[in-house]
């Protein structure tokens, strides 16, 4: 440890003396803490087209048929003629809405964000375990993102196959306009993108487990590093399956093969495919994508952690419960994921299987908010826009995490399969709850990464603008779904088994939800104007504005190579001794020596 210490700090001063360039300091930086910023700057252009995407097929689902300047300004005549969407179109905006949210903005921005800063200013590093493959994991993430991005332009259209890309829908060019050239880009994307999470995941773990200051053990980690190391470890082993099932259905698609394909007319013509199965691209893309769910929530869940305690001015409680369950959700999030092919014809046993493994699920999920609403009892709270936003979390992780266990149970779940029910459980477990996490993120360690302070009061009206909106879109789609709406359908009125009361309640309630949506999204442009405004001229933060005990708020408030100037800080005590009976202050920091007959938590 020593040794490392005197090689980073001879390092450190090498770098001190040289002045870097604007290309070496902020596009091919090999520094952590702009490398985060540069994932957060992506992460949310990225999630503001998605959020526009929502928009516009949100529209269509309102007001079917009708005429809308706003498709036609958008979209132009070829994907809505007479500012009418096009059927294989909606499909499209769905299918990239769906993949920019979730690995885009909630994998990409939420783990490259936070992992990226907090983790080597939480541990007292002077950097990551290798600066050049961060920047490799950045650079690749805005390639896929670019990528991604120009699939919306291609001539016959972007993917249209849905987030999931089954099979045969997405392996047959012939069978919807987008499964040509935008189907192949979005391969490629994912597969750059696959290449970017696997590099950054290898380097977090490295960084963990080799780069801890003096006297930082596992169990003197905050709860953000706990977090971000399982996600890690969720990646590097999920992510190479989903991988696999990108390759194979590339296969299919170029090559002649017949991995999911088999027995198949088109247009009337059978084609030459036999011996595949569609069921398999399913298994191969749920074994990541279950615990792709968790990569999406531990972060956050982590971050909140964090906040919650810092905010309560308390201790978080069951400290070394909440590991437990980090680690347990970890572990169970693999032997999971057949909860979504319940209606796939399994075997029933094999279904029961997974319906009892994803109610344990929900125990150390549980666990989890116990926790946390134990740690806000009786708190002082202190109620700072990050706050809000975790408590927000807090409350959708028990709203979404409800809705899981209706849908965990396989005779429910085949009733309830592919409608609204299942589109407002995610979005709101997985969606809104990781969403607001990365805001409570970035009100509270916005003064870290700019050195400035946000507007509190933009920021309150922020957090009840999207709370409201977002609640008002996704609660009603409950009802959408009960009432048997199966989700991706362009317009149900062509559909003559819908009764008439039932499609009068699904209109009204669309019209209801895309209302909210348009309300929520303008909402963002106030986190937007506060976010960039207060960049350049928020003012200026102090060194510790939450009065917080974690490593990152002793380093100097000018970002400098190296983090700490001179040696770096030696670790005394646990991550959360807020409001310790007999102490000065009602908080003591992490670098404070144990007093005589003081005892460590």
């Amino acid at each position: 440890m020593a040794s490392h210490d005197a090689h980073a700090h001879g390092h450190h001063e090498d770098h001190h003396h040289h002045e870097e360039h604007f290309i070496s300091k902020y596009i091919f930086s090999q520094d952590h803490k702009m490398i985060g910023k540069q994932f957060l700057m992506t992460a949310v252009f990225m999630g503001l087209v998605a959020m526009m995407l929502s928009i516009l097929f949100r529209i269509q689902l309102a007001w079917p048929g009708e005429s809308s300047d706003f498709l036609s300004f958008f979209l132009g005549e070829q994907w809505a003629p007479n500012g009418v969407l096009k059927e294989d179109m909606y499909l499209g905006l769905v299918t990239i809405h769906g993949t920019i949210m979730v690995f885009f903005l909630l994998t990409g921005g939420l783990s490259g964000t936070f992992s990226n800063i907090l983790i080597p200013l939480q541990l007292g590093a002077r950097d990551m375990a290798s600066g050049f493959l961060n920047m490799l994991s950045y650079w690749l993430f805005a390639l896929s993102s670019i990528i991604m991005l120009i699939s919306l332009f291609v001539e016959s259209g972007p993917a249209m196959a849905g987030w999931t890309v089954y099979p045969p829908l997405s392996a047959l060019p012939q069978a919807v306009s987008g499964s040509g050239l935008g189907m192949t880009l979005w391969l490629v994307s994912m597969t750059i993108f696959i290449a970017s999470s696997l590099i950054g995941s290898l380097n977090y773990i490295v960084t963990i487990i080799n780069l801890r200051t003096q006297g930082m053990t596992m169990t003197r980690m905050p709860l953000t590093i706990w977090a971000f190391f399982v996600t890690a470890i969720l990646g590097v082993l999920s992510f190479p399956v989903l991988l696999s099932a990108a390759l194979l259905l590339t296969m299919d698609r170029l090559m002649g093969t017949s991995f999911y394909l088999s027995d198949i007319i088109v247009g009337g013509e059978m084609l030459t495919n036999h011996g595949g199965s569609p069921i398999l691209y399913q298994h191969l893309f749920w074994f990541l994508g279950h615990p792709e769910v968790y990569i999406v929530l531990l972060p956050a869940l982590g971050l909140s952690s964090e906040i919650i305690a810092t905010n309560s001015r308390k201790p978080i409680f069951g400290y070394k419960a909440m590991i437990g369950s980090i680690l347990a959700i970890g572990f169970l999030s693999f032997i999971v994921w057949g909860h979504h092919m319940f209606v796939t014809g399994m075997n029933p046993f094999l279904g029961s299987v997974f319906v009892f493994t994803t109610l344990l699920i929900a125990i150390p999920s549980a666990v989890k908010v116990f926790n946390y609403l134990t740690t806000l009892w009786k708190g002082s709270l202190v109620l700072t826009p990050a706050m809000l936003f975790a408590i927000g979390l807090v409350s959708t992780f028990i709203t979404g995490g409800v809705t899981g266990i209706i849908l965990a149970d396989s005779a429910l779940d085949i009733m309830l399969h592919d409608t609204y029910f299942v589109v407002a459980h995610f979005h709101i477990v997985m969606g809104m709850s990781a969403v607001f996490g990365m805001f409570a993120g970035v009100y509270h360690w916005f003064p870290k990464m700019f050195g400035r302070m946000l507007n509190t009061r933009l920021g309150y009206a922020h957090f009840w603008v999207t709370l409201i909106g977002a609640y008002g879109v996704f609660f009603p789609m409950h009802f959408v779904g009960l009432a048997g709406a199966p989700r991706r359908y362009y317009d149900y009125s062509a559909y003559s088994e819908f009764d008439n009361n039932s499609f009068e309640l699904m209109v009204d309630l669309n019209e209801i939800i895309t209302t909210f949506a348009i309300i929520a999204a303008v909402g963002q442009v106030l986190f937007l104007f506060n976010f960039f405004y207060s960049i350049f001229r928020g003012p200026k933060a102090p060194q510790n504005p939450w009065n917080s005990t974690t490593l990152e708020w002793t380093t100097p408030v000018e970002h400098i190579h190296g983090n700490w100037p001179g040696e770096l800080p030696t670790v005394h005590r646990w991550p959360y001794d807020y409001s310790k009976p007999g102490a000065s202050q009602d908080y003591i920091t992490q670098i404070t020596p144990l007093e005589d007959g003081e005892e460590e938590h």
